[in-house]
């Protein structure tokens, strides 16, 4: 985590000085409370993901431990009103060709990881609404080469290169090429249609967005935007082994759906209900079916809220069968300073035990990579008086 940048509002009779754009220094404080609480969950939660597991039992496991973390975190009420608190997106384990979103409910078939699986775990925290989410992949064997090494490679650089490309002023095309790039040189692809999102308070899926392996209508249906200061994002990065990035429906069922902001008056009695909890539980932030008390109202009650867009689904995807996907999530502060990684590093990914035979090629890309993500603060220089006591 990188260190925390003071934001206090200056006072303008007192100064000049232009005041931050966008994140105050209360709402950066909670962003970096919720990624440092993530990064502590992580430590403890991906030592269990181990073959042979159960992913329910391991996704129930992942929801327990934030639960447990955030619990003694900002307790003390404003003005008589409790600072809301939480799973910013519940735990999710989807396995090899399944893109990501897989956390399933106690009566859906059960999945167990195996050796050599391909596995992203992907879950977030927020706080008063800030959230980090985190996504990282790793590998259930004594040996990571092939394509396994070189889809988690392609993914990892890709990501890395996409937080030093996401500055002020630059666009978001710029992060869509380079990650297409990156991809290309480890003989991958960039998942076709993937979404990353601008963050603000309790918004997720804010209106500046960057796309993944755009088709050309999908591109045409996309506004270029520019990056600026104060802004948060959450960037998820994922790639497929072999050059094919398209996506098609998988066979599970979708139990993540976020609430939207459309209003409609839901006819049915069990949807009201089911809506009511959704709003208590998990306010504007996405949720698992399993965080509601009853999986078979929930079903039921969903399915009237999301018909008419009340509730939008985090769709389960697969691409083609044989291949594997990895994913990196970060989320990010751009500050004046530059980009501020808010989210964990990964707590697997170790670059001496994954053999590639491939590598960036490009010297563009591979020069961005030794960049710093951040500028050093420039040492002040000595006076004479200082230099004499040296």
């Amino acid at each position: 985590m990188s260190a925390q940048v003071d934001l206090k509002k200056p006072e303008p009779v007192k100064e000049e000085k232009p005041e931050e754009k966008g994140l105050t220094d209360d709402a950066l404080n909670k962003h970096s409370s919720a990624g440092q609480t993530l990064g502590e969950v992580l430590k403890k939660f991906i030592p269990q993901v181990t073959a042979g597991k159960k992913v329910l039992d391991l996704v129930i496991e992942g929801d327990k431990l934030v639960a447990d973390a955030v619990a003694p975190l900002w307790n003390k009420s404003k003005n008589g009103v409790k600072v809301s608190k939480g799973l910013a997106f519940p735990t999710t384990v989807s396995v090899n060709n399944v893109v990501a979103h897989f956390t399933p409910l106690p009566s859906d078939p059960e999945v167990v990881l195996k050796d050599g699986d391909v596995v992203k775990i992907m879950l977030g925290i927020q706080f008063d609404g800030y959230a980090v989410t985190h996504a990282e992949t790793i590998h259930l064997s004594s040996k990571t080469d092939g394509a396994a090494a070189d889809v988690i490679r392609a993914a990892y650089d890709a990501a890395q290169l996409a937080m030093r490309t996401l500055k002020i002023g630059n666009k978001n095309w710029d992060v869509t090429e380079i990650v297409d790039k990156a991809a290309k040189d480890y003989g991958c692809s960039a998942v076709e249609g993937m979404l990353s999102c601008q963050h603000e308070k309790n918004v997720t899926d804010g209106k500046k967005r960057i796309i993944l392996n755009p088709t050309p209508e999908l591109k045409r249906e996309h506004e270029t935007v520019t990056f600026d200061e104060g802004e948060v994002y959450g960037v998820d990065v994922l790639v497929v082994s072999g050059a094919d990035g398209k996506a098609k429906p998988d066979p599970s069922r979708t139990s993540v759906y976020k609430r939207a902001d459309v209003n409609y008056q839901l006819k049915m009695k069990t949807s009201r209900a089911v809506f009511s909890e959704i709003q208590k539980k998990a306010g504007a932030f996405p949720f698992t079916l399993r965080a509601l008390d009853d999986e078979k109202r929930a079903r039921m009650g969903v399915q009237e809220a999301a018909a008419h867009g009340l509730l939008r689904p985090y769709d389960i995807v697969q691409t083609a069968p044989g291949t594997l996907v990895a994913e990196f999530f970060f989320t990010i502060a751009l500050l004046p300073a530059g980009p501020l990684l808010l989210s964990p590093t990964p707590v697997w990914y170790p670059t001496a035990s994954i053999t590639s035979e491939k590598s960036l090629q490009d010297e563009a890309l591979k020069t961005l990579l030794t960049q710093p993500l951040r500028a050093p603060k420039k040492k002040k220089a000595k006076t004479n008086g200082e230099e004499a006591k040296a």
